[in-house]
């Protein structure tokens, strides 16, 4: 007989996610798309269920359905949990929300979420939303195709148009045109005459010419641009594309068979943008067109689903809403001013670096911003990297420049003594502030600036002691990464290119210690033959985000290059000065960078334990207030970052206080101060109820100390 429990906890359960959650809050854990229900939902339901279990007798953890979904209101999560809660639009690929999986927390200690990713498994794929739009049908010969058909319609629409190049693009393709400024408006435009196009279904035909004949072509048709590029191509014979009889372009393909294969409905024009011609800023400025191509709507609808994602969780518009960081126009692009609560947020993010850095026997350096001109005629920095350089300062008859890397410095520590072989391995780290001049179009919030702060260390060691220092690096690398929710990773190892210093035999030794350091650690990994830096190989790792994006934080090089152009040296066992293995390593890359990266990753909710603001006491009248001013000092005492927020009503508190992702809230009225208590609700778990100050102070702290939410 089935038992009255199940029964009753079936209807309660379909009533509370039926009726209240079909707006709910939807991210990915590994490869499942998983729910959250809204606090004020859980908290419900939590009573329900509490009342439901007396009345039939049994323990909460023992009633039906996914028990570790239950376990999400009585047990503290780990560091990466919850996502905040947020009503979002249903699934683009489904008419109804998505309810089928409900997460367990204690499965998956470190979770990637999405609030607002599709069930991207109801079509291709597995995995984060990003990495089945990877997997989908943006294929290279549907993309390069709808380049060709866009250009085509841009020439039909505007006869003076001069087309460029055309190339697939991750998720689509773009067109570079000289011709006046586009706006939204004609792209509407182009794509209808786009549309017009696909609907012909003309035939795609492959020729090849001699390039003479190519010459010819294009001098007929009066198209400069691609008579540069023919110029470029060594190969023959060259290869021409037709649009049927209407339109041809030089292309090596891939095509598909005709127009008629690309269905109009799942391609889109994104964009306009303005790029130099082969990013020359001497040349002219072109109309860049972007568009993205689906093999069918569902995946186009995916897709926009997820550019609007990550739209609403861009660095820039979450820095600015929340009062992180900001870059004033007065002092210059690409520079980056760390406002009170982006700086608090730094803090945490250099003292758990430095922490874990010192325990694996690192010192720390701090050096200067400047230095002499000839410190980089001796690096090389002038002779290969002068264009990333800020111009040189004159001082007292002297050149000085702005450092754009730190390498030097310390080498010049290096050199300050003479080393025995006994010494080593040793490491050096710094948090160094350099300045690389960046075209003022490239510069993107914390993406890319002009003056970062990149988490630098150097590690001297001899031949033999590579693997061991790799492989300790890796594991440094790992141990910080996960420090910030980062726990899915993508490997490449690049290895010796055409061009380089040090002999045969070093490389081969590098090169065999990396790989056996990345076999050791059970990474798996790629090669990127040949694509290792002139100085060394390489090992470059990119982190994976809430929405499966990848972003290039970690690198670790070995250099045989600025040993022998600074001369250092050691003495080794037989009293003969040998060469040291220099090693270059960085973890988080640069720390604006990386904090643009967990903005969008946290999409601004930070984890208590990262938090600016953890704590905010609320009064609901002036009276109040004074007891929230002492207790407000209660809690900064015990190391809670918290402040006192009044002068408005209780619900508009409540209100901004969810807009600024303030974790938790303490309400306090009359009541609370006669009984020396506070209201406190979360904005993961919801309502919590009245709790005594002792046990509200030891419950945040421990949740802080543990990085597991309240």
């Amino acid at each position: 007989m089935f038992p009255l429990y199940k029964l009753l906890f079936s209807i309660i359960s379909d009533i509370v996610l039926g009726r209240f959650c079909l707006p709910s809050r939807w991210y990915w854990s590994g490869d499942k798309m998983c729910g959250i229900i809204p606090p004020s939902v859980q908290a419900k339901w939590y009573q329900s269920l509490s009342i439901l279990s007396k009345l039939c007798g049994r323990r909460l953890s023992d009633l039906p359905h996914q028990k570790g979904f239950l376990e999400l209101f009585i047990k503290i999560r780990g560091p990466n949990f919850p996502p905040s809660p947020q009503k979002l639009p249903k699934s683009p690929l489904s008419r109804r929300p998505m309810r089928e999986e409900l997460y367990s927390p204690l499965t998956n200690p470190l979770t990637d979420f999405s609030e607002s990713a599709t069930r991207c498994t109801s079509l291709k794929g597995t995995g984060t939303l990003n990495t089945c739009l990877r997997t989908w049908g943006v294929t290279p010969a549907l993309s390069v195709e709808c380049a060709h058909v866009m250009a085509m319609a841009v020439q039909k629409i505007y006869p003076d148009a001069k087309v460029t190049i055309g190339p697939w693009i991750e998720n689509g393709f773009y067109y570079d045109f000289d011709m006046e400024p586009l706006t939204d408006k004609e792209l509407k435009k182009i794509k209808k005459e786009m549309d017009r196009i696909i609907s012909q279904n003309l035939p795609l035909i492959r020729e090849e010419v001699s390039r003479d004949e190519a010459e010819k072509r294009i001098t007929a048709i009066n198209e400069p641009y691609k008579m540069e590029i023919l110029e470029s191509i060594k190969e023959e014979p060259i290869t021409i594309y037709h649009i049927g009889n209407q339109w041809w372009d030089l292309c090596a393909g891939p095509h598909v068979e005709s127009t008629g294969s690309i269905n109009r409905k799942a391609v889109e024009l994104e964009s306009v943008a303005g790029a130099y011609w082969r990013g020359d800023t001497n040349r002219p400025m072109l109309q860049r067109i972007y568009g993205t191509a689906w093999e069918n709507e569902e995946q186009l609808k995916a897709y926009l689903h997820f550019k609007e994602e990550a739209k609403r969780r861009d660095h820039r518009r979450i820095g600015q809403d929340l009062d992180l960081f900001s870059i004033q126009d007065e002092a210059g692009g690409g520079l980056v001013f760390w406002h009170p609560k982006g700086a608090i947020v730094r803090h945490i993010i250099e003292d758990t670096w430095k922490n874990i850095h010192l325990q694996r026997g690192y010192d720390l350096l701090y050096t200067p911003h400047v230095a002499k001109g000839d410190l980089w005629k001796i690096s090389g920095h002038l002779d290969f990297y002068k264009e990333n350089m800020f111009d040189q300062m004159e001082i007292e008859d002297e050149l000085y420049q702005l450092r754009p890397m730190n390498c030097p410095y310390h080498i010049l520590v290096y050199k300050r003594k003479l080393h025995s072989y006994r010494d080593f391995p040793i490491r050096v780290a710094e948090l160094g502030t350099v300045y690389r001049y960046e075209l003022s179009g490239s510069l993107h919030g914390l993406f890319r600036v002009r003056g970062f702060t990149q988490d630098d260390a150097h590690i001297f060691c001899l031949d033999d002691q590579i693997k061991d220092e790799i492989r300790g690096v890796l594991d440094l690398t790992e141990e910080i990464l996960l420090q910030f929710g980062f726990d899915k990773y993508e490997v490449n190892l690049s290895t010796r290119p055409e061009k380089s210093v040090g002999d045969d035999d070093i490389w081969d030794k590098a090169t065999a210690a990396l790989k056996d350091a990345l076999n050791d650690k059970g990474w798996s990994y790629q090669i990127d033959d040949g694509g290792g830096a002139f100085y060394g190989p390489k090992i470059d790792l990119k982190i994976e985000d809430a929405l499966g994006r990848k972003w290039q934080c970690s690198t670790i090089q070995v250099d045989f290059n600025l040993p022998q152009r600074f001369d250092i040296t050691y003495v080794d066992s037989n009293q003969e000065k040998k060469r040291p293995i220099m090693i270059h390593r960085a973890v988080l890359g640069s720390l604006e960078r990386f904090f643009g990266v967990l903005i969008e990753h946290y999409a601004g909710d930070f984890p208590l334990w990262l938090s600016p603001i953890q704590a905010r006491l609320l009064p609901v009248t002036d009276t109040q207030l004074e007891y929230c001013n002492e207790l407000n000092k209660r809690l900064k005492a015990d190391g809670i970052r918290a402040e006192v927020c009044s002068g408005e009503r209780l619900p508009k508190l409540i209100r901004t206080s969810e807009k600024l992702k303030i974790p938790l809230m303490a309400v306090v009225g009359p009541k609370e101060v006669e009984t020396q208590t506070v209201t406190v609700r979360s904005r993961f778990g919801g309502e919590l109820g009245t709790m005594a100050i002792d046990d509200f102070i030891s419950r945040t702290k421990y949740a802080i100390q543990n990085r597991t939410f309240f």
